[in-house]
C-alpha cells in the first residue's frame, strides 16, 4: 500500500495513494480517506470541543475520563483529531484489517498512544458491547444499519453524517422508505427534507431506548446530512422527543407547505391554500435542528483552532443560527420562475417580509432560500411587488 502523509488541523496521518484511474479516487484506495469532507472533520472538531466543555460543566467528569468512538474510522483521521485536537480518549474502529493497522500506525505518528486505541470490529458489535460518552457514526453510505447500535451505545451525544442523500431527499423514493421507514418528497427544499427524516429516524432510535435528544447543530453541505444531537435519557425526555415528530403537508400546485405535529394524526387531502390535492411526507423532525447558544459555542471553538476550512465552517454555523424554526424553506428562484417575476437580492425579500409584519430568514441550505411565517399567497405578493 503507497501512502502519503497529509496534515488536518494540528494532525498528521499518513493515507493511502488512490489509483490514477479511478472514477471516485477515495474509494478505490486500499483504505478509505476522502480529502473533501475535510470541512465536515473541522466542524467536529469544534462541535466536540464545544460539548465536552458543556460535559465537563455540568457533569462531575474529568476530561480524561470522557470516551469518544469513530465507528467507522478507515485512516483513523476523525478519532486522531478529536484525540489530539480535543484532548479526550478516542476509540477507532473499522472492520478492514488494513484499515486497522493502518490506524495504529497513525497513532504512534501522532505520539497518542495514551488517549487513542484501534479495535476492529464489526461496528454495530461494538456500540452494543461498549458505552461512549459520544458516538460518532460516519459510514460511507447510509447510517441507517447503525442507528439502533448507535442509540444503545451513547450516553451524551450522538454524531451522525449521512451521504446518502438520494433516498433521504426523495429522489430514490423507495429505498428511502425501506432505510428510514418515512416518506420523503423530491421537492425545492430537498435537502432539508433528507435532514428531518434522519433526524426523525434518530429520534426513534433513541426512544426505544427510552433517551430523547436535543439537535445541538444540523447541516446539510454538498452530498452529506451531518447532526450533533444531545442525549437526555429518561422515558419523560423520550416522550418529549417524539413530540417533536409529524408529518409534512405540499401542495405541488401552489406551493403550499405545512407541519401537522403527531405520529397518528387526520390530514386533509385538499390543500387549505388552494383546494388542489397535497401529498404527505413522514415521519420526520419538525423540532429545531440547532441550539443557537451551542452553535455561538462552536464558533468559538473554531477560532480557537487551526483550521483550514475555518471561513467556510464558520459561514454555515453562522447561517444555521440565525435561521428560524420553520419547516420548510422556500426557494425564492422557484417562486420567480412560477411567477414569470425577476429575482431580487434575497436580503432584499428578507427585508421586505419583515416590513410587512412576518418573521423571515436566510439559511443555510443554499443562496437562494428564505424561510418565514408568511402564508404562500403573501410571499407571492411581495415578491411580485419587488420585482415589479
Amino acid at each position: 500500500m503507497i501512502c502519503r502523509t497529509i496534515v488536518e488541523g494540528t494532525t498528521k496521518i499518513s493515507v493511502p495513494v488512490p489509483p490514477p484511474d479511478a472514477n471516485f479516487p477515495p474509494s478505490a484506495a486500499p483504505v478509505f480517506y476522502n480529502p473533501e469532507m475535510e470541512l465536515n472533520r473541522d466542524i467536529n472538531v469544534a462541535a466536540t470541543a464545544a460539548f465536552v466543555e458543556r460535559l465537563l460543566s455540568r457533569k462531575d467528569i474529568k476530561r480524561e475520563e470522557i470516551r469518544y468512538v469513530d465507528a467507522f474510522s478507515a485512516s483513523g483521521i476523525r478519532g486522531l483529531r478529536i484525540a489530539g485536537e480535543v484532548g479526550i480518549n478516542a476509540t477507532m474502529n473499522d472492520w478492514s484489517s488494513e484499515a486497522f493497522e493502518l490506524i495504529k500506525e497513525n497513532i504512534k505518528i501522532n505520539g497518542l498512544e495514551e488517549k487513542a486505541q484501534a479495535t476492529r470490529k464489526n461496528a454495530n458489535v461494538l456500540l452494543h458491547e461498549q458505552k461512549f460518552h459520544i458516538v460518532d457514526v460516519d459510514p460511507f453510505g447510509t447510517p441507517a444499519p447503525y442507528l439502533d447500535a448507535a442509540a444503545t451505545s451513547a450516553q451524551s451525544m450522538l454524531s451522525v453524517t449521512a451521504t446518502d442523500t438520494a433516498p433521504l431527499c426523495g429522489a430514490h423514493l423507495n429505498s428511502g422508505i425501506r432505510k428510514y421507514a418515512a416518506v420523503p418528497l423530491n421537492t425545492e427544499y430537498h435537502s432539508e427534507m433528507g435532514l428531518r427524516v434522519l433526524l426523525g429516524a434518530c429520534a426513534r432510535e433513541l426512544a426505544k431506548h427510552e433517551k430523547g435528544m436535543t439537535p445541538l447543530l444540523s447541516h446539510v453541505t454538498r452530498h452529506y446530512v451531518r447532526a450533533y444531537l444531545e442525549i437526555i435519557p429518561g422515558t419523560k425526555q423520550a416522550d418529549r422527543t417524539l413530540k417533536s415528530m409529524g408529518f409534512s403537508i405540499h401542495c405541488p400546485k401552489c406551493g403550499f407547505r405545512g407541519p401537522v405535529y403527531g405520529l397518528a394524526v387526520h390530514i386533509e387531502r385538499e390543500c387549505p391554500a388552494c383546494g388542489a390535492l397535497t401529498k404527505i411526507a413522514g415521519p420526520l423532525w419538525l423540532g429545531p435542528f440547532k441550539e443557537p447558544e451551542f452553535c455561538n459555542e462552536v464558533i468559538s471553538e473554531l477560532e480557537a483552532h487551526p483550521l483550514n476550512t475555518k471561513d467556510k465552517a464558520r459561514k454555515i454555523i453562522t447561517f444555521c443560527r440565525d435561521e428560524l424554526d420553520i419547516p420548510m424553506f422556500y426557494d425564492q428562484h422557484v417562486i420567480c420562475k412560477e411567477l414569470g417575476a425577476s429575482a431580487t437580492g434575497i436580503e432584499s425579500l428578507i427585508e421586505a417580509l419583515k416590513a410587512s409584519g412576518f418573521e423571515a430568514s436566510r439559511t443555510h441550505f443554499s443562496g437562494t432560500s428564505f424561510r418565514t411565517d408568511a402564508p404562500v399567497v403573501e410571499i407571492k405578493k411581495i415578491i411580485l411587488a419587488l420585482s415589479g
